[in-house]
């Protein structure tokens, strides 16, 4: 990193920010790989693998079926692993040992909760949704949705000491500032969502402004088009298991589902919520030319966990396992917390770890 990079970066919202992203750099693709195959496990081309992609996607249209659902994504790694794969990108510095361990315990919690069910539900549906950032044992930070309101917290001392980087505290701010207090502190402050939602679109496009959810004549083009893609550039499997657990195995060539799934999807780009970037042409032909497997686990018919190595994605000579896995359960407490104080949107600084948090972009 260079030096204007890493002023650009200082701080404890920097450190974190780096951090973040180059763990995000080096799961996205996978995480992306896994979405594409769940949302699209249906479609198969010998009879073989069309009973195998019909248990998956029988096991995802029960999960459109609940109307509370959570899923839980981490890597199943310890620290010498994460330090290891993350050591073969030439372009970063060393992953420090501290960042290494507060990686390998990372998890990300999600819970939604719907009047309807989840396949059927809108925006105006839910009846909840909260986000959290786990690791060293304790929530890092969280962020809910309900009704008008998006409310957030954050644990800047566990953050800080997983780290290893000083946090500020309520007595470091300066004068203007004191309405951070609360933040610094650990409690909760809310936003109004439709407000926030307004200020950020600054009265841009009508996608930017609109309510994000995608009709369901979109939803059927997309579905449609993933699945071609799907049906022509991954093979599934059935491997045995006991006590009513199954395992589908999904492979696939990752450099060509991605191409083949995002030329597919690009002309109903339009038609997707405003932010849904695709990635570029050279992007997708810079992504590893490499056999991924995806492993769905399923219990009485139930899809419980799915799992992929991102370490077959590395191009370094580095020996390592690096899973993703992607659990799913009921959800948990979504309601609203008592005792929040309310941030004006005004005061809600633009693209702040505050802003991206109550827009949903990120911590």
């Amino acid at each position: 990193m260079n030096t204007r990079t890493r002023e650009r970066r200082a701080g404890p919202y920097g450190v974190v920010e780096e951090i973040t992203i180059t763990a995000i750099r080096k799961t996205a693709t996978a995480v992306g790989c896994t979405a594409v195959l769940l949302t699209a496990a249906a479609a198969c081309g010998t009879v073989q693998n069309l009973t195998a992609g019909q248990k998956v996607d029988h096991a995802v249209d029960r999960l459109g079926e609940q109307k509370s659902l959570a899923f839980q994504l981490d890597l199943d790694a310890d620290a010498d692993a994460i330090k290891a794969l993350a050591s073969e990108d030439d372009s970063s510095e060393p992953l420090p040992p501290e960042a290494a361990k507060f990686l390998s315990t990372l998890s990300v919690d999600v819970s939604v909760k719907s009047r309807k069910k989840l396949a059927d539900s809108g925006q105006k549906d839910l009846i909840g949704t909260s986000v959290k950032i786990k690791g060293t044992g304790s929530v890092l930070a969280e962020y809910r949705v309900v009704g008008d309101f998006m409310y957030y917290r954050s644990d800047m001392k566990a953050i800080g000491e997983a780290m290893g980087v000083p946090m500020p505290s309520a007595d470091d701010l300066p004068p203007g500032q004191k309405q951070f207090k609360k933040i610094l502190e650990g409690d909760w402050v809310k936003v109004n969502a439709k407000e926030l939602e307004r200020k950020s679109a600054g009265g841009a496009s009508k996608g930017a402004a609109g309510s994000g959810d995608v009709d369901a004549k979109t939803q059927k083009k997309a579905l449609d088009a993933v699945r071609t893609v799907i049906g022509r550039e991954v093979k599934f499997r059935t491997k045995g298991g006991s006590d009513g657990v199954e395992h589908v195995i999904a492979t696939g060539n990752f450099r060509d589902l991605l191409t083949g799934v995002f030329d597919k999807l690009r002309p109903l780009q339009e038609d997707l919520p405003a932010g849904a970037e695709f990635p570029t042409a050279k992007e997708l032909k810079d992504a590893p030319d490499k056999k991924v497997a995806v492993d769905f686990t399923l219990k009485n018919g139930d899809l419980r966990q799915i799992r992929t190595d991102l370490a077959v994605l590395s191009d370094g000579p580095q020996k390592v396992k690096l899973p993703l896995v992607l659990k799913f359960s009921e959800a948990g407490d979504v309601s609203a917390p008592s005792g929040a104080t309310e941030f004006p949107v005004d005061e809600v600084p633009g693209g702040s770890p505050l802003s991206r948090a109550f827009m949903g972009s990120g911590f």
